[in-house]
């Protein structure tokens, strides 16, 4: 499902270059669930958003499904995006003027599809009752189960989620880790998630680390 070949990515701070990505490989099979791990600043974010064609590698290959990501235009990308990938952050990113339910069917609308589909993710997710909610009357674990209904509705190819239980308190974060775990398993959802939680990394079949750019899976280097 996911091929990095040879991924580069290099930015330029004043006169200096700063190499966030050094000469990444990594092939994740569907339906596959992977854990990055690694410092801050040691280029996890970086990666997800070159997997996500955010952004673009200074060198090397994107292959998501067959589909070259870099070879594509930004507008290819932006709809390529919308349709194949879903995203969860650590802070929701729900949009405020919209309810629950408004924001599960975004993703929906956008790519012209049944918008009924939200109500069932509502559903499972455990918010029904907070439908017509708007979300800064939810707690954070509730919002963050909002996310995840969001990102999953449209039943994307790949799911890229950055800390997503870093801004929960324990019980949350457990609450939404076996939700989120459940509901990829169930869809056949290929997950790249980044973490700094054990926990979190236990839900991967595979665990890799980054360190100055460069991926490893030599996970006993890690400072829990």
């Amino acid at each position: 499902m996911i091929q990095l070949h040879n991924l580069s990515r290099t930015y330029r701070e004043g006169q200096c270059k700063r190499e966030a990505l050094r000469s990444v490989s990594l092939t994740v099979a569907r339906g596959e669930v992977v854990a990055l791990l690694g410092r801050s600043g040691s280029g996890k974010s970086t990666l997800l958003n070159l997997i996500g064609g955010i952004d673009l590698p200074s060198t090397g290959e994107v292959i998501i499904d067959s589909q070259v990501l870099n070879r594509m235009s930004e507008y290819e990308r932006t709809l390529f995006r919308r349709r194949r990938v879903g995203f969860i952050y650590q802070f929701f990113n729900l949009i405020p003027t919209l309810t629950v339910l408004e924001n599960v069917q975004l993703p929906l609308e956008l790519n012209f599809l049944d918008v009924e589909r939200a109500d069932q993710l509502l559903d499972k997710v455990g918010l029904t009752d907070y439908r017509d909610t708007y979300p800064d009357r939810l707690s954070g674990g509730e919002q963050q189960r909002v996310a995840i209904a969001r990102a999953l509705v449209h039943e994307p190819t790949v799911l890229l989620a950055d800390e997503p239980t870093g801004n929960l308190d324990a019980e949350s974060g457990r609450l939404v880790l076996g939700l989120l775990g459940d509901l990829v398993r169930v869809q056949g959802t290929t997950l790249v998630v980044v973490t700094h939680s054990r926990k979190v990394a236990e839900l991967a079949d595979r665990i890799f680390v980054l360190d100055d750019g460069r991926l490893t899976d030599r996970i006993d280097e890690v400072i829990w």
